[in-house]
């Protein structure tokens, strides 16, 4: 369907002619950028209501590599939540970004192409060449309007990125030329790389390869550095992308590439997976409650709770597998607010130090509130997105694993300690400094994010259905694998 690829080209046209009519007319670059992302968002609504689809053109013939696109449940859960979240981008940098505006927007768009591309990818190769695409336009969004320290946050992120992908094209090539053995004839094909076998060390150092590349995009503990300095000195729209967004493709390029193509390594590599996810959770935890940056201590926050989803890939559950989809689009959502707030503070008292703040609430009590409702999202309240994916891990991960379970589930309370603490430094205590409140463009666009914490707190069902097809695919995966 050549529809499904305009997901892909139509942000980079679009991203095109925001850059040059922003020379023309400064401001248009905002709309234009606006309006492309919200077409884009209903025409993804349009194809997903046709049910599942996709393409394949023939791009390298002499290696057997397509142009192959696949628009599933899951693929339109993760391209919603991308255009949602780039919208988001584009709100909170209305009038934060001084310089080099439209070349901004291109890059805010070329960006999205990528991300999108990375979610629809049937070849492993055009998976790789969207990854790829995913780096440079990021790297560039915090080289050229990142803070003080942007060049070497942005130099850490490329740097960190681009070993895990070389590492992941060697798999991918290696993965091909072991179809070739087999069948004699190379593939890129995950449909045809699935059907394969694997001799017990071979899977291994494959499932490998990829998981390390997966594991420094997720972000896992010890290859989290680069993390907090992207964050921080990323600008607003660059956190929220990073946070909201990047962070999920890896752990979709787990349920996507790493549990059903290598089903016996990763059982057997489970305790470990699972044990630096529940490393992942405490230190995050710890190490955002030390913090005293507002963007850091969301950054690590990120790395507690995206632990939580390798704890669920890894055990194989049902629940647990639940949990983790409930997980990345509650997270992805949380952390965007959180950060969005951040950006809005930041902006206002050109601080983000949380020393700086304090009594806010006397002097904005609009934004206060929202800040507690998205801070007790995060904390796993109820009601709220985040609490059904935290709470689906934990009782699908103890059946397999109830001892990394247990001490996870500390990570919640780390979670309501630091949350709260970054809460009541804030905006309660002695007012150090007063700030104007939300205008009614922020209002509008936090108001609705608290509607879809609250919505997919109350509705995890819808979530759960555009999954259903792929967890069930995967646990099939499971039950014919080795013990």
């Amino acid at each position: 369907m050549e529809l499904l690829s305009l997901l892909i080209f139509l942000p980079l046209l679009c991203g095109a002619v925001a850059w040059f009519a922003e020379k023309k007319l400064r401001g248009s670059g905002n709309w234009i950028t606006l309006f492309s992302l919200t077409g884009l968002l209903l025409l993804s609504f349009y194809l997903g209501s046709l049910g599942d689809s996709s393409l394949s053109w023939s791009w390298f013939a002499r290696f057997n590599i397509h142009f192959a696109l696949l628009f599933d449940g899951l693929a339109l859960l993760m391209v919603v939540l991308t255009l949602a979240l780039a919208i988001l981008a584009v709100a909170v940098s209305w009038r934060e970004i001084e310089q080099h505006r439209g070349f901004f927007h291109f890059n805010l768009l070329f960006s999205v192409a990528g991300i999108i591309g990375v979610f629809l990818a049937a070849d492993l190769f055009l998976f790789f060449v969207f990854w790829e695409v995913m780096l440079i336009p990021m790297t560039a969004l915090i080289l050229i309007w990142g803070h003080e320290k942007r060049r070497y946050a942005a130099i850490k992120f490329f740097i960190f990125t681009q070993a895990s992908s070389l590492l992941m094209l060697v798999a991918i090539i290696a993965l091909a030329l072991e179809h070739q053995t087999q069948t004699g004839f190379l593939s890129f094909s995950l449909a045809e790389l699935q059907i394969l076998g694997f001799a017990p060390k071979t899977e291994y150092w494959l499932m490998l390869g990829f998981f390390i590349a997966f594991a420094v995009k997720l972000p896992m503990v010890p290859l989290h550095s680069w993390l907090p300095d992207a964050h921080t000195q990323a600008p607003t729209a660059g956190s929220v992308l990073l946070a909201g967004i990047l962070l999920k493709t890896g752990a979709y390029g787990l349920i996507r590439i790493v549990l059903p193509l290598f089903p016996n390594a990763t059982m057997e590599f489970a305790p470990i997976a699972v044990t630096l996810g529940v490393l992942s959770i405490i230190y995050g935890a710890l190490m955002a409650y030390s913090q005293t940056d507002f963007k850091r201590l969301v950054a690590y926050s990120s790395i507690s709770h995206m632990g939580f989803v390798l704890l669920a890939l890894f055990s194989w559950q049902e629940v647990a597998l639940q949990g983790a989809i409930l997980t990345i689009v509650a997270h992805g959502i949380s952390s965007a607010a959180l950060f969005s707030m951040a950006g809005m503070i930041q902006h206002r008292i050109h601080s983000r130090e949380i020393g700086s703040m304090g009594g806010m609430w006397a002097s904005a009590p609009k934004m206060a509130t929202i800040t507690l409702i998205f801070v007790m999202a995060g904390i796993g309240m109820p009601g709220m997105a985040n609490f059904n994916g935290e709470l689906f891990t934990l009782l699908g991960s103890y059946q397999v694993f109830p001892t990394h379970t247990i001490i996870a589930a500390l990570g919640i309370i780390g979670s309501a300690v630091y949350g709260l603490h970054l809460f009541q430094r804030a905006f309660q205590g002695p007012t150090n400094i007063d700030i104007s409140d939300l205008r009614m463009r922020e209002l509008v666009y936090t108001s609705l994010l608290v509607v879809a914490l609250f919505y997919f707190g109350l509705q995890p069902h819808i979530i759960l259905d555009l999954s259903a097809d792929t967890l069930s695919s995967l646990l099939s995966i499971a039950k014919e694998a080795k013990p």
